[in-house]
């Protein structure tokens, strides 16, 4: 791109004009989104390929290279958001260092442009892949990672149940001739899946004793929502106001005695009760990372009714939300990092730097995220800490320049 300073001979009065400002702001701007949208592209395009090489290990009759493909096509948003604050980084000391090896950044500070102006206008292209990540947070990653995982079950041929889906345990009463209940052990549900129609995947049912005997285990390919039944409307907590049935399909039942003696009963259909409604259940089936911001809150309120928390969702929800300010945190780390060695270091130097610091700072947001997970912290203030930490560090580096 050619210098705007190449033929300049009154550098001084720069900064002293409006038009000569808004010349200035334009091409630094594009600089920086040029710059930026070749990192975020080219982060993106690695982790793509090492991501189907990696899956050519998997290759079978039934996992063929078209799907394995069609996989990474759909895990290809998921790659974009993950990647686009370390792009935004690099590139941000891509383009500043480009700016700074041709003495531009000499010439705009000694015209009198202050370093916070310069650090402004590169922070408004970043704001583009805010708003990038945060629409495919919204829009695209729900669908697609749904799609992606629908490829994996189609080649899964293990007959162990996965921890992912919803899982609960419901206790059973039986009921006497006088009315009263009584406790009848309790039932281990596992639903793999459910969308927002109402239809839910594979369903599994186990049904233990008092003591924990397993007594049944029952096993149904699918489900349909039937309605709801009033229990009391009432009552404060959605769960106990109505009963929500589903039709289960395909269904197979087998039964253990006191002998460890076995029988299997196949039935057509049976029906499946549950205190939530099929939106909740949706909601509960689905993975933290496959959930919109939206999604993320609404399962967040879910379970405050419900009196649970699920710090998984939660940490989730915060990274999500704060995206923004990691993507600015990170471009005003660039930015200290041009104007605290405009010649004294290289601009490969400055690179490296620059994708070790994104690479840190990745791992940390992962590691507070884990903290929160284990120790019940509050996940907000877990996700704010590193980026409070990059602005901070940024900030006192740009200062010390000044």
């Amino acid at each position: 791109m050619r210098s705007l300073f190449a033929k300049s001979d009154k550098s001084n009065q720069l900064a002293k004009k409006p038009a000569n400002l808004k010349v200035l702001s334009r091409y630094v701007k594009l600089n920086a989104l040029v710059a930026i949208i070749a990192a975020v592209v080219g982060l993106w395009a690695l982790q793509l390929i090492f991501s189907y090489l990696s899956e050519l290990d998997s290759l079978d009759d039934n996992y063929t290279m078209g799907e394995a493909l069609k996989y990474i096509f759909y895990r290809s948003p998921y790659f974009l958001e993950q990647f686009t604050p370390t792009g935004a980084l690099l590139g941000a000391v891509i383009g500043l260092g480009l700016l700074a090896n041709k003495s531009e950044l000499v010439v705009m500070r000694a015209a009198g442009v202050s370093i916070y102006r310069i650090v402004g206008w590169v922070l408004q292209p970043a704001f583009i892949f805010v708003l990038l990540a945060l629409a495919i947070n919204q829009f695209v990653l729900p669908s697609s990672n749904q799609l992606a995982k629908q490829i994996n079950d189609e080649d899964s041929t293990s007959l162990v149940t996965s921890v992912r889906g919803y899982w609960t345990i419901q206790p059973r009463f039986e009921t006497a001739e006088d009315g009263s209940a009584t406790p009848d052990g309790s039932d281990v549900l596992y639903i793999d899946y459910a969308d927002v129609a109402g239809n839910i995947g594979e369903v599994k049912r186990w049904h233990l004793d008092n003591n924990g005997n397993l007594q049944t285990a029952v096993h149904a390919e699918g489900g349909k929502y039937t309605g709801r039944e009033p229990i009391d409307v009432n009552s404060e907590k959605p769960s106990e106001q109505y009963r929500y049935e589903w039709q289960l399909n395909d269904m197979v039942k087998l039964s253990i005695n006191q002998g460890f003696e076995s029988s299997q009963a196949i039935s057509p259909s049976d029906t499946l009760s549950l205190p939530f409604a099929p939106e909740s259940v949706y909601l509960l089936t689905r993975k933290a990372e496959d959930l919109s911001l939206t999604q993320l809150y609404e399962h967040r309120t879910f379970m405050r009714q419900q009196g649970n928390r699920s710090l998984d969702h939660e940490v989730a929800f915060w990274q999500k939300l704060l995206s923004p300010l990691s993507i600015l945190s990170l471009v005003i780390v660039a930015c200290s990092f041009v104007f605290g060695s405009l010649r004294t270091h290289s601009l490969g130097l400055r690179i490296v730097v620059a994708l070790l610091f994104g690479l840190l700072f990745s791992y940390i947001q992962d590691l507070v995220g884990f903290v929160s997970l284990a120790t019940g912290f509050s996940p907000m203030l877990m996700v704010l800490l590193p980026i409070i930490g990059s602005a901070l560090l940024g900030g006192y580096l740009i200062k010390r320049q000044m």
